[in-house]
């Protein structure tokens, strides 16, 4: 299987970087969401291990600008700052000898949660057969199937996503105060477990303090949300933090030009998107691509690798 992606991801001036995105690593599958879990996530690092060169992102920006990036280059991160990173993908990592970027969002350290996450396990403690969300203006859902709390979520999930920041707290809020849900506070780590990621070397990267979507904010509070996520985990870590992940990340939508020039200034090295593609040297290195194949088949899998190294890539 390597000479697939060796064709078409040769070394040096004419190399693509691939940059795998995960999100969290669970213990099983998880039945309303799906995902990946210790089993699934193993066998794709198999895959990447034997097919392609796994290289730090810090290292493979560096050399992509150089032109020196070897052919089949990887590599992977993940977004957020789930806890499952350090106590399930971490070690799992260091089996393979593997060093990811975590792009960590500070503002959820500790305690926090997420707002998607809030939604997320608020449907999955509903009881009864309906969830009516009509004196929040958000409509009836059936709830007698996973599937039909796989469609409410959806639902939901698309109708909140892009709301101003306040107004879709209030209306997380008001769904899981009707829901009457006892949530967990323990789904994102804790500033001890990003040390422990940065102490087995892996790198640690901003995302915001608060997720925000850039464009639904101004710019002065994008930029401190920007700077002041970064000041946060240097703090944590007591080194620089050089790249950044673009929350949510679909360039033009999430994100627009004023962000990357925001990044830029700020001192980052290097900032990436969730556009699919693969990254040549001549482009932004402010605004890499990134993708992850969903293929349970070690030959689909790498397929699709391929594949996506022929994407057009979107900037903003």
């Amino acid at each position: 299987m390597k000479m697939l992606p060796l064709l078409f991801s040769p070394a040096g001036k004419n190399a693509r970087l691939s940059i795998v995105i995960y999100h969290r690593v669970l213990p099983k599958p998880d039945p309303l969401l799906g995902g990946s879990d210790v089993e699934s996530f193993e066998t794709e690092l198999k895959y990447l291990t034997k097919n392609f060169n796994i290289l730090p992102l810090s290292e493979a920006v560096k050399r992509l600008r150089s032109g020196t990036l070897p052919s089949r280059a990887v590599s992977i991160t993940f977004d957020d700052g789930y806890a499952d990173n350090a106590e399930i993908a971490l070690p799992i990592l260091l089996k393979y000898g593997i060093t990811a970027t975590f792009f960590v969002a500070s503002g959820f350290l500790d305690g926090g949660r997420m707002w998607n996450d809030t939604v997320i396990e608020s449907i999955r403690q509903v009881q009864g057969e309906v969830l009516d969300l009509n004196e929040i203006d958000l409509g009836t859902h059936a709830m007698t199937s996973l599937d039909e709390r796989r469609r409410a979520l959806s639902f939901l999930i698309g109708a909140l996503k892009y709301l101003p920041q306040e107004a879709r707290q209030s209306q997380v809020e008001k769904v899981r105060a009707l829901i009457s849900a006892d949530l967990p506070d323990n789904l994102m780590m804790t500033s001890d477990q990003v040390r422990q990621l940065h102490h087995a070397g892996m790198e640690i990267g901003g995302h915001t303090i608060n997720h925000p979507i850039l464009t639904s904010i101004g710019n002065a509070a994008a930029r401190t949300e920007i700077a002041e996520g970064k000041e946060i985990l240097e703090g944590i870590i007591r080194a620089p933090v050089r790249l950044f992940a673009y929350p949510n990340g679909k360039p033009g939508k999430d994100y627009q030009v004023d962000h990357v020039n925001m990044v830029r200034q700020l001192g980052f090295d290097a900032a990436v998107s969730t556009a699919w593609g693969a990254a040549r040297d001549s482009d932004d290195c402010f605004q890499l691509p990134r993708f992850t194949p969903w293929d349970k088949s070690e030959f689909f899998y790498v397929s699709r690798m391929v594949r996506n190294i022929f994407h057009k890539i979107e900037v903003a």
